[in-house]
């Protein structure tokens, strides 16, 4: 039996790697950089993690809880709301339940009507109550659709589902599936939304130190592969009975033999500002798609930082740059930044543009089949793009390749 190899050291193939090991299986990680986590990396900016993308890890996530050891992540929680900045002016919106202090904002804010607020506590109690095998076997149809036919007015669609789902979603028609809509809103509803102390690269970087015996081969980049050989692009090669694909297999096979998957992109730019008008580890929204910027918060907010300084870093997130160049885009940013919300913003210090933020996913499943998961005999591949666009999925995804070599060894 030679060693599985796993073409990828994301989430997914660190999982992979994890479930494997426990079997006594000794795999090998081919990763094209310098590090592991894929798509979830983080860099320092004056002293702070930013995160490549704004992103945040659901504590109620069941494979989160599986994998990742919470108290040793030190995790720093978001509120449970947001600010939405609408004609000039500020509305805090939240769920009282967890946070009392959001009661008397959130009744008297100027976001829908009183209808809405009273379906908004009703649907957050449904899917309190609502399992998550029972929520990926509905029939689906759009998030719009889904929020329309529950009864919310068109004016909460759009200052505050439209603005607060798109930075999810990534897309701002909220044409994702009503699957997705509902397992991420009773993920809200029980959960937290927090990011690790040392930024979002902790959650890989806490898998890989799971691993004992696996060899990470890093800046080593697979060509394609041919039956049970991979190879390499340095024209090594390597051979195993069992592979894993944790990254787009189309890339490595020939041509037309399998479709490459469409993605969701994003921009995530950190300007260096004078201070919070946040004061609180809290999303700042904007509706309108007419706006360029989908949210805002400032990392010394959750970082528990001095917002007292110039050393203040504001994290900026946009769906679609309107077909904006860079500059003119930073420009934009920065205008509708002082007049919508009364931020100066300083220097530019990082702009990412995320061209594979989110893979575009249809039928959407909690975890992959093992059909779906499955390239050929022995060759199986492992992502979120297999069941949904979360972290949550690419470990469900990683656990299934993982239990596919297994099943298939075993019966060998």
């Amino acid at each position: 039996m030679t060693n599985p190899i796993i073409i990828g050291a994301g989430v997914s193939g660190l999982v992979a790697a994890i479930e494997l090991e426990k079997e006594g299986y000794i795999p090998i990680i081919l990763e094209a950089t310098d590090r592991v986590g894929g798509r979830v990396k983080s860099d320092d900016l004056l002293g702070i993690p930013a995160d490549h993308g704004f992103q945040v890890l659901l504590t109620e996530y069941p494979e989160a809880q599986r994998y990742l050891d919470y108290k040793q992540l030190d995790l720093l929680k978001f509120m449970p709301g947001s600010v939405i900045f609408k004609n000039g002016k500020m509305e805090k919106i939240g769920d009282p339940l967890r946070k009392i202090s959001f009661l008397w904002p959130t009744t008297f804010a100027k976001i829908g009507s009183i209808n809405d607020k009273r379906l908004i506590f009703q649907l957050s109690m449904a899917m309190k109550k609502k399992s998550i095998d029972h929520i990926f076997a509905e029939p689906e149809t759009t998030t719009k659709a889904y929020l329309q036919n529950y009864g919310f007015s068109e004016a909460v669609i759009h200052d505050f589902f439209q603005p607060f789902f798109a930075g999810i979603y990534l897309e701002e028609d909220l044409n994702t599936s009503s699957r997705m809509f509902e397992f991420v809103y009773k993920m809200f509803s029980t959960g937290s939304a927090a990011i690790p102390r040392a930024g979002m690269q902790a959650i890989p970087d806490q898998l890989v130190s799971q691993l004992m015996d696996t060899t990470i081969h890093y800046n080593t980049e697979v060509s394609h592969i041919e039956s049970k050989t991979v190879f390499l692009k340095s024209g090594d090669t390597l051979s195993a009975d069992k592979i894993i694909i944790a990254s787009d297999p189309a890339h490595f096979f020939n041509k037309g033999k399998l479709k490459e998957r469409n993605w969701k992109s994003c921009y995530n730019l950190y300007f260096q500002s004078s201070g919070s008008v946040l004061k609180n580890p809290i999303i700042g929204l904007l509706p309108g798609q007419e706006t360029l910027v989908n949210n805002f918060h400032y990392l010394n907010d959750i970082y528990d930082k001095t917002n007292q300084s110039n050393n203040t870093v504001l994290s900026v997130t946009i769906v679609n740059n309107h077909m904006l160049s860079e500059s003119e885009m930073i420009e934009t940013v920065k205008a509708e930044l002082q007049k919508q919300c009364s931020i100066e913003t300083g220097e530019l210090l990082k702009m990412f543009h995320i061209k594979k933020a989110l893979p575009k996913v249809s039928d959407l499943k909690y975890k992959p089949t093992g059909a779906s998961a499955t390239l050929a005999s022995g060759i199986f591949c492992c992502g979120d793009y297999l069941a949904n666009s979360s972290l949550n999925a690419a470990m469900a995804s990683g656990r299934v390749a993982a239990e596919l070599v297994i099943a298939g060894q075993e019966s060998s």
